[in-house]
């Protein structure tokens, strides 16, 4: 339900209860009245009705649109209180209850000129009847019409304002929360730059001195603890490179296709494995947190893959469908157990596929090669 479909229903839970009320109190003038038993019984009668009628259908007429549904109704209840009024002449109290109906019922025009003829029910019987002064009657019609007009007016006018501000309120509070993930994101960038600068000072650049170290002192590599700590030492920078890109604004600027792309050949160029890339589905943009989670594990995939598998090659699939997106990563190596081995960063991306509603699968036999997939709703 909309801001303002609670305001009108609102108030016509209060107008629901007002009918009622006034229209019940008629009904007891009408039985204690001075009138004949019979125009007694026939007015009840007709304000029993009138209950009835907005009981089963006028009160979801009155929360609709004007139309000829709602028009209908409101015949049947002018109808019934001219039969009331017409039986006992104190049964024209009921238009404090008959005038807002109109209102409720009618569009504006047509509702002036019902209120018209509601307010000359009165001194019309009183003609009929041949009582009363008909001059007076009539400037008490008048004045009765210009109240009920008036007073219709301004509770459209009423509803109106208090449905425009319920909707102005509705859109401060979308704009209050757009603002906040604005600024939630703005601060996940930050944050980001700054553990990005913070690994490329510190690890990225200890493992490069590592490495010159290591050559400068046995540039052929003839020891193989040294070769093994160089090769060591070259896998982390290149993840600590994957790391550093990831976690910078700019890894994204071209989108999350580009992105994976770029890593994917990437992992050739540090590897000389064959890596293939490709995407189905019609790319879009993504939330930032969603396409990092997908980047990062494509990233943790493939170094998994160079680091444990050791595969011949593999392939990078980026899947977009109406509902998600996903990301696989395959390889033909040599496997691993799934079901003991909680290693090769694999409870981390399980935990970042969480955090943005995601899940992770993973498969892997020693014949087949392993398959990462990581799938979140977009």
């Amino acid at each position: 339900m909309t801001d303002s479909e609670a305001v009108h229903a609102r108030y016509s839970r209060w107008w629901d209860t007002y009918f009622f009320v006034i229209t019940a109190a008629g009904a007891a003038a009408v039985v204690t009245s001075g009138a004949g038993a019979g125009h007694r019984g026939v007015a009840a009668a007709a304000i029993v009705a009138m209950l009835i009628v907005h009981a089963t259908v006028g009160w979801r007429a009155a929360r609709g649109p004007d139309g000829p549904f709602s028009i209908a109704v409101l015949g049947v209840q002018v109808a019934l209180f001219m039969l009331a009024a017409a039986s006992a002449p104190v049964a024209s109290w009921l238009l404090f209850a008959v005038i807002p109906l109109i209102f409720q019922l009618a569009p504006v025009r047509l509702a002036i000129g019902a209120v018209v003829l509601v307010t000359l029910v009165p001194p019309a019987v009183d003609l009929a009847a041949g009582t009363g002064n008909l001059k007076t009657d009539l400037v008490i019609s008048a004045i009765s019409a210009g109240s009920g007009v008036w007073l219709g007016l301004w509770i459209i006018r009423v509803i109106r304002q208090s449905t425009e501000r319920a909707n102005l309120i509705a859109e401060l509070e979308e704009s209050r929360a757009e603002v906040a993930r604005l600024s939630h994101e703005a601060g996940v960038t930050a944050e980001r730059t700054r553990l990005a600068g913070e690994i490329h000072d510190t690890l990225a650049q200890g493992f490069t001195s590592i490495i010159t170290l290591i050559q400068a002192s046995d540039p052929e590599l003839r020891d193989e603890r040294l070769a093994l700590a160089v090769r060591t030492a070259r896998e982390n920078l290149a993840e600590s490179r994957a790391i550093v890109a990831a976690l910078s604004p700019s890894a994204l600027d071209a989108g999350l296709t580009d992105a994976v792309r770029r890593q994917t050949a990437r992992f050739t160029e540090e590897t000389g494995l064959a890596a293939s890339f490709r995407t189905t589905g019609e790319p879009r943009d993504l939330a930032t947190p969603i396409e990092v989670v997908l980047l990062r594990a494509t990233q943790e995939a493939l170094t998994n893959v160079r680091r444990h598998a050791r595969a011949n090659e593999a392939a990078v699939l980026l899947a977009y469908s109406p509902s998600s997106v996903r990301v696989v990563v395959r390889d033909d190596g040599c496997g691993f157990d799934t079901t003991t081995n909680g290693g090769f960063g694999l409870p981390g991306m399980r935990q970042r596929a969480e955090q943005v509603g995601g899940t992770l699968t993973v498969r892997s036999d020693p014949d087949t090669g392993t398959t990462i997939e990581l799938e979140v709703p977009a």
